[in-house]
């Protein structure tokens, strides 16, 4: 593993839809944001208790957010640390050491790429994402 496993941390928008728990929710939220040409980066899907949510991050968030909720998907906002990471084992362990050295809780993370990517995108929510960042600007 190179010595440079961060090549980018910054603040960023994530979308949390609440779903049913039902077959083609996902589908219609998706399919909702495809048709109004918005590339979902990254996605997660959880159950809750007779409902779901998706939490994503997409590169129009704002007409995202116009588009979910004119048809009356609930949806929330939430500021995210959004980290390029060498896609190489150790990376996650490397960034994820340094934020808790320094104290940083990681309330969630969720992450998007594949085998044939050299980074990946990790999306992070942390107790303090200012805190965060300022750690993560030492490693780039």
């Amino acid at each position: 593993m190179t010595d440079k496993v961060l090549h980018s941390a910054k603040l960023g928008k994530q979308l949390s839809v609440f779903v049913e728990d039902q077959p083609g929710t996902l589908a219609a939220v998706t399919s909702l944001l495809g048709k109004n040409g918005i590339n979902i980066y990254a996605l997660t899907l959880a159950e809750g208790l007779g409902h779901g949510y998706v939490r994503m991050v997409v590169h129009k968030h704002d007409e995202a957010v116009k588009v979910l909720r004119a048809a009356e998907e609930l949806t929330i906002e939430r500021d995210v640390v959004l980290l390029e990471l060498s896609n190489a084992p150790g990376s996650l362990g490397r960034v994820a050491g340094a934020l808790g050295a320094a104290g940083v809780n990681l309330e969630y993370a969720y992450c998007a790429g594949g085998p044939s990517v050299d980074k990946g995108l990790v999306v992070v929510r942390a107790g303090d994402s200012a805190k965060a960042l300022k750690v993560l600007q030492q490693l780039l």
